[in-house]
């Protein structure tokens, strides 16, 4: 539920005049009638003492003098805002919102929070997934943890991992398709697709053979997902090969319910990074601090499988 902001008077009234110019709109903002935006208006000029919106035929436009003034309350209020949003969660039990994508989150940070929650019980965690988040599509969260290079995230981005990918499927689709000793065994397997990210942030199946130099063969009848949690339920179901990332497959082949095949790839400027906006408290410090030394614990990333 949205916080309700604090109640300010004519301020957010003429702020709200200068972001529409129009006085029906601010009234359906306001819940107000028009005739009450009018009349507060006037109030308000007659306190300063000019005119400082134009009525015009369709909506309204701000005088010199009106533009000044909605520059310093624009200002102002933004100003108020921050600070009533910081006190606030001063007055609430600490809270760290994380951003990132729907693997990295099932895969990788779910079954580490529980673990840090035993450490700092005190510490809220919220984990907000989406399937192909961006920096510039992230909303009020207090970390970012996004796959990408690094020039897109900043010199202080943390890398916690980097692109590591090897083909991954079930011991059943093994003993039945393998082996795989050659990238054109791989290209005449059925397929298990990522699908939805155009920019090529990660590695697509027609990526990893390009980089092996394989051609694919006549379509196998693959499979395409939207969601890398999906692509990983049909590998375990015996549908196909699916590109499996260190990091977000380690325990499932660690378990021996996936194995990895083929050829291993690595792109050391790619991965998943750890971004934390300038301003912070001291328990999202503390968790990002964790999840970097979390990070560099030594695991079983893309163990060598029967191929």
């Amino acid at each position: 539920m949205a916080e309700r902001p604090l109640d300010l008077g004519w301020l957010r009234l003429f702020d709200a005049i200068g972001r529409h110019r129009n006085l029906t709109r601010v009234a359906e903002e306001l819940r107000l009638s028009q005739p009450a935006v009018s009349y507060q208006l006037r109030r308000i000029e007659e306190s300063v003492g000019a005119t400082l919106v134009q009525r015009l035929h369709r909506g309204a436009a701000l005088t010199r003098e009106g533009a000044m003034l909605h520059e310093a309350v624009a200002e102002a209020l933004s100003g108020i805002d921050e600070a009533v949003r910081q006190i606030r969660r001063r007055g609430r039990q600490a809270s760290v919102r994380i951003h990132t994508d729907f693997g990295f989150a099932s895969y990788w940070l779910m079954p580490r929070i529980s673990a840090f929650r035993r450490i700092e019980p005190e510490v809220d965690v919220h984990i907000l997934a989406s399937q192909s988040i961006k920096l510039t599509d992230a909303g009020d969260a207090d970390l970012y943890i996004l796959f990408g290079q690094r020039g897109a995230f900043g010199a202080d981005a943390v890398q916690l991992m980097q692109e590591c990918v090897r083909p991954v499927c079930s011991p059943g689709y093994l003993e039945k398709a393998g082996p795989f000793a050659e990238p054109a065994d791989l290209a005449r397997q059925r397929l298990i697709h990522l699908e939805g990210d155009d920019d090529e942030r990660w590695f697509s199946w027609q990526g990893f053979f390009k980089e092996l130099g394989a051609a694919r063969q006549p379509d196998a009848g693959d499979l395409g997902f939207n969601a890398y949690h999906l692509v990983l339920q049909a590998a375990l179901g015996d549908e196909g090969l699916a590109l499996g990332w260190a990091g977000l497959v380690d325990d499932l082949v660690k378990a021996g319910l996936l194995t990895t095949v083929g050829f291993q790839l690595v792109r050391p400027d790619r991965g998943y990074w750890l971004v934390q906006p300038a301003s912070r408290e001291p328990h999202v410090d503390k968790l990002a601090a964790w999840l970097v030394a979390e990070s560099l614990q030594p695991s079983d990333q893309m163990s060598r499988g029967t191929s």
